[in-house]
């Protein structure tokens, strides 16, 4: 498998879900900056031009998501998806309010021409974003935490899908101190080998 990715955005989720279920892959890194993403030779990869994409042997999949319940799906005696129905609906439930809401309420601060036009209404979402995602951890803290990872005890997909974005945080404005839950859980992913790894190859 070959994961396609950027330095500290949410691809880098999927790394950690094949770090946690102990598959090979290979890690090419786009290089943002340099716009790498838009280029012609990505967009055979990804006409969308975004990260993550990963090559495996049916083709390549795109949206996290999707990948993460592909890692899951192919290893899953690594147990990142739990077998109750409810416990998988709910670890569902935060990866899709991730996707839809958070995700969006920070890309608002560098991606304003996905919605609007004129400059002016960049600036205004730019600066409303320490509040939308600080009422984002406010939700998360109170429905999306249910012990040390979402689904308390057990860490599942969404763990590695919420702990990309809370590494986000603080350059989103949020006073990360008034939130003890996702400092807590911060701390617990980073306890675990599979964090360490994808920050000790550069990825966070």
């Amino acid at each position: 498998m070959q994961l396609y990715y950027a330095p500290r955005t949410i691809s880098v989720a999927v790394a950690i879900a094949l770090e946690e279920a102990q598959l090979d892959y290979e890690a090419i890194r786009l290089d943002f900056a340099q716009a790498e993403q838009t280029k012609p030779a990505y967009a055979q990869i990804n006409p969308k031009g975004r990260v993550p994409a990963l090559a495996v042997e049916g083709g390549i999949l795109t949206e996290t998501g999707a990948l993460l319940d592909y890692v899951a799906a192919i290893k899953p005696e690594a147990g990142l998806v739990p077998n109750d129905p409810v416990a998988a609906a709910r670890m569902r439930e935060v990866m899709y309010y991730l996707a839809s809401t958070m995700h969006v309420n920070h890309a608002h601060k560098m991606r304003g021409s996905r919605w609007a036009d004129d400059e002016s209404s960049w600036t205004d979402m730019a600066d409303k974003v320490p509040q939308t995602m600080t009422a984002s951890c406010k939700y998360i803290t109170s429905n999306g935490l249910r012990g040390p990872f979402v689904l308390g005890e057990a860490f599942s997909l969404a763990d590695a899908y919420l702990y990309v974005v809370c590494s986000w945080l603080e350059g989103d404005g949020v006073d990360v101190a008034a939130f003890p839950k996702i400092l807590a859980f911060r701390a617990a992913m980073e306890a675990r080998a599979s964090v360490q790894a994808v920050r000790a190859a550069g990825m966070l």
